[in-house]
């Protein structure tokens, strides 16, 4: 190791410390200042390191908690960016906290969540044996441009990796195109026909046309978005058969979904420990990404029916007389997602929503006009108040107008002190979608309130 490795590592030490004193954090500006000493630091200190990396538009943060968990019951040493600071920054400041002051990691394994865009630079230096590809979606106009944009980038960062097997979805017709020119070995995952009520046909699908010959696909299933059994019915190029699938939702609840999951061919029963279909594509991408790093199918299911979910995914607080909720929205088919579970809760519950337009949020929020926040007149009498917050509260207010929600059932709250106290005295349960540094700072202040871990815990 170098000298500038080694002066690379101590300032990454020594910040992180001074950030944890100050309650900051330090998740990602220690390694940002490390990598200006040293810019190939991370390649230096994950040479040794089995890894596992996440990458894809929805459901990165879920899908790394859930094989986390497997490495936890399986008593193995590892460690994971559980902060969420999956760009190079944050990952490298990941790896120098698990490493010595040589630069040796002292674990064996390691769950790395990965931006899109920022697997070309992490992945030829991660070099990791797994790489998850959840999804690709319309995200962050103004930072990935068009989603075949975010696939290249992607594609690139894979091609610096190619010894790593790759778990792709197969219902996405962009990610299980990455198979067709990188040399890695892949196997596929996702939820073959009929195995659940089929979703609507989006007029806003992120994918409609053919990867290869740009002719319109036609669909024997879709789930949501534009996952399902695509076909092109002019060049062939169609959904593969997976070798990790969901042949049956036996049961969906507000709490999970009870599933029958398809492993290389031995059908077994497994309990998904959180609700929406969304999570399903999580839960069977996680146990193919834990089977295939060694760890058996077992571990992988058991790992879905009891793992912790990340910080603002479906994160439960004990807050006012009936709990609260919080679920990340950044995009609308993940914002849809969470729509459709709304409908489908049985009890009369309370509603925030949270819009923000900084950097890690994307600044284009022309996005939740894509959303169908119609659905919620599906809710009827079961939906009360709905309070909006965040820098664009009066945008998603104007929004929800449009969704035909009544002005007097709105409640425009900017102060997230004030939120929490409204939240706090509702008699219903309160389901809170905010974006993604809205659900910081908002999180910051319920635990203030009721307590809880810090994000990055």
């Amino acid at each position: 190791m170098t000298f500038r490795a080694f002066l690379a590592i101590v300032l990454c030490k020594l910040l992180r410390l001074v950030s944890r004193l100050l309650h900051r954090g330090g998740t990602a500006m220690p390694g940002r200042w490390a990598l200006r000493v040293c810019p190939g630091l991370l390649g230096i200190l994950a040479k040794d390191v089995k890894t596992v990396a996440i990458t894809g538009t929805n459901g990165k943060t879920t899908s790394a908690r859930m094989i986390e968990q497997a490495f936890a019951d399986q008593g193995k040493s590892y460690f994971a960016n559980r902060s969420g600071a999956n760009l190079l920054s944050g990952i490298t400041t990941e790896f120098v906290m698990n490493s010595t002051l040589s630069g040796r990691c002292r674990k064996e394994y390691a769950v790395i969540e990965c931006d899109e865009a920022a697997s070309v630079s992490v992945f030829p230096q991660l070099r990791p044996q797994v790489i998850v590809v959840t999804n690709l979606f319309r995200d962050q106009l103004d930072r990935y441009g068009e989603v075949t944009h975010t696939l290249a980038n992607v594609r690139a960062g894979i091609q610096g990796a190619p010894g790593a097997k790759l778990c792709l979805n197969a219902d996405c017709s962009l990610t299980a195109s990455l198979a067709d020119d990188l040399k890695n070995e892949a196997v596929f995952f996702g939820i073959d026909p009929g195995a659940c009520p089929p979703g609507e046909k989006s007029e806003l699908s992120d994918a409609p046309h053919c990867i290869r010959c740009k002719t319109e696909y036609q669909y024997d299933f879709i789930t949501y978005g534009h996952l399902g059994a695509f076909r092109c019915p002019r060049c062939g190029y169609r959904r593969r058969e997976p070798e990790y699938a969901v042949t049956q939702v036996v049961s969906q609840t507000a709490e999970g979904s009870g599933v029958v999951l398809c492993v290389r061919g031995e059908s077994r029963l497994a309990e998904v420990n959180l609700p929406a279909l969304y999570n399903v594509y999580n839960a069977v991408g996680a146990v193919a990404a834990v089977t295939e790093m060694g760890l058996g199918a077992d571990a992988g299911i058991a790992a879905v029916e009891h793992f912790k979910c990340g910080f603002g995914r479906m994160e439960n607080f004990a807050l006012g007389k009936a709990g609260a909720k919080m679920m990340l929205v950044k995009n609308p088919a993940g914002c849809n997602q969470v729509l459709d579970f709304l409908c489908q809760v049985k009890e009369p519950f309370a509603l925030v929503v949270c819009l923000n337009d900084r950097g890690a949020d994307g600044t284009d929020v022309s996005w939740i006009y894509d959303a169908a926040f119609e659905k919620l007149k599906a809710c009827g009498g079961r939906l009360g108040q709905i309070a909006v917050s965040g820098d664009r509260a009066s945008d998603m207010a104007v929004r929800l107008k449009y969704a035909g929600v009544a002005p007097k059932a709105l409640h425009l709250e900017r102060n997230y002190e004030a939120l929490v106290q409204w939240i706090d005295a509702q008699e219903r349960p309160v389901f809170i979608i905010p974006t993604y540094t809205a659900m910081l700072e908002l999180r910051e202040a319920v635990i203030r309130r009721v307590g809880g871990a810090e994000f990055w815990e």
